[in-house]
């Protein structure tokens, strides 16, 4: 199933930017008079910051996407309450990494990661030579929409459980890379979190 598509290459994928890092210069922000940033010249960990807030940002979305499904949907109560968690958990992740990379200097989007449409490309998982772990593709999301009852529970469980397991590889991909002691709080409340969140699915999928 699409859903439990491999971590390796997501791995890879987020490994080539930390890697291509290693060619940038120090970092060279700039102050103004009143302490704001001007300009972010990447270095090697700082790329590797943004590269992954850019890439986490839509995958927490389409994370908080698939629990306003199951909120909407799921039958089970623990799904719901599940759910709701990971709504409450990655809501102030993404404002959190927004303004990270708008205090950066950085755009939130990195460059080809949007379809001819203007939305987001979550199909190809494609994010301009980068690879998103345990992304979605459309199809998942649209079998997951027409799924009802305990095939909807299941079905959920099974692509967050992928989801989230693909969020840890990406989290300690950066905690190997960042220089950054916020960047690193963050990637290690998502191992943290969600790597309990990933158990308990598994336990109900297993009950």
């Amino acid at each position: 199933m699409s859903a439990r598509r491999p971590l390796a290459l997501a791995a890879t994928g987020l490994a080539l930017v930390l890697t291509l890092a290693a060619c940038g210069s120090g970092d060279h922000s700039a102050m103004t008079s009143g302490g704001a940033s001007t300009a972010v010249v990447a270095g090697e960990g700082r790329t590797a910051d943004i590269s992954f807030a850019q890439l986490m940002i839509p995958h927490h979305e389409q994370a908080i996407e698939m629990a306003d499904l199951a909120l909407a949907q799921a039958s089970s109560p623990e799904v719901k309450k599940l759910a709701e968690d990971i709504k409450a958990a990655q809501d102030p992740e993404i404002a959190q990494m927004k303004g990270w990379l708008s205090a950066w200097g950085a755009p939130e989007q990195m460059e080809g990661a949007t379809a001819s449409d203007g939305s987001m490309d979550h199909s190809g998982m494609d994010m301009g030579g980068m690879s998103m772990a345990g992304m979605m593709s459309a199809e998942d999301m649209q079998k997951l929409m027409d799924a009802s009852g305990a095939d909807f529970d299941r079905m959920w469980l099974q692509m967050m459980i992928a989801h989230h397991q693909g969020a840890v590889a990406m989290a300690n991909q950066v905690l190997a890379a960042s220089d950054d002691p916020e960047v690193k709080k963050l990637a290690e409340a998502v191992v943290a979190g969600q790597t309990a969140e990933i158990t308990t699915m598994q336990k109900l999928l297993a009950s």
